[in-house]
């Protein structure tokens, strides 16, 4: 019987120390862990910083790769963010091919999708849309019809919902 695969969102507290971010993501390549998304940001403590890692595995990988990122020494904290107990963000810069025809229908879309333009050309508009990452699948989706310059997506990252800290 197979095991089912699941998209597992893993938040990292980290000590800001050379070479943190080579010793976790090469614990994942070692161990044959799949790395989707990979995101790394100082916190209000100058000392540490958080990565947002996300893998698709299975159950025990899962476990395997929590238990053997713990004890990495510049590890001060690892948790699986759960959707229901935490929100999760991506950000998307798209360029896309506009001239004078095509602007307002895609001016259109991304005011649909709440998004922002943030450069405008002659040839060429750039946007700027935060949110889920169905949202940006969607927009993208959305706006497949034109022709895409260039895309830039940030990855994950995710906060814990309520009152208490990481």
């Amino acid at each position: 019987m197979a095991t089912k695969e699941k998209t597992a969102v893993i938040s990292i507290l980290v000590n800001n120390e050379v070479n943190v971010l080579t010793r976790i993501s090469g614990l994942f390549g070692r161990r044959g862990y799949n790395i989707t998304s990979f995101t790394a940001s100082p916190t209000n403590n100058p000392s540490q910083s958080r990565i947002t890692i996300v893998t698709t595995c299975d159950e025990r990988k899962l476990d395997q790769i929590l238990t053997q990122t713990a004890k990495l020494e510049s590890v001060i904290h690892i948790s699986l963010m759960a959707r229901d107990d935490s929100i999760y963000r991506e950000l998307l810069l798209v360029k896309i091919k506009a001239g004078k025809k095509e602007r307002s229908d895609i001016m259109e879309i991304v005011n649909i999708y709440r998004g922002r333009i943030v450069n405008l050309s002659k040839k060429s508009l750039i946007v700027e849309l935060t949110g889920s990452s169905d949202k940006l699948d969607g927009f993208l989706n959305m706006v497949s019809c034109y022709d895409l310059l260039e895309v830039c997506r940030t990855g994950i990252t995710g906060i814990y919902k309520g009152d208490e800290g990481f």
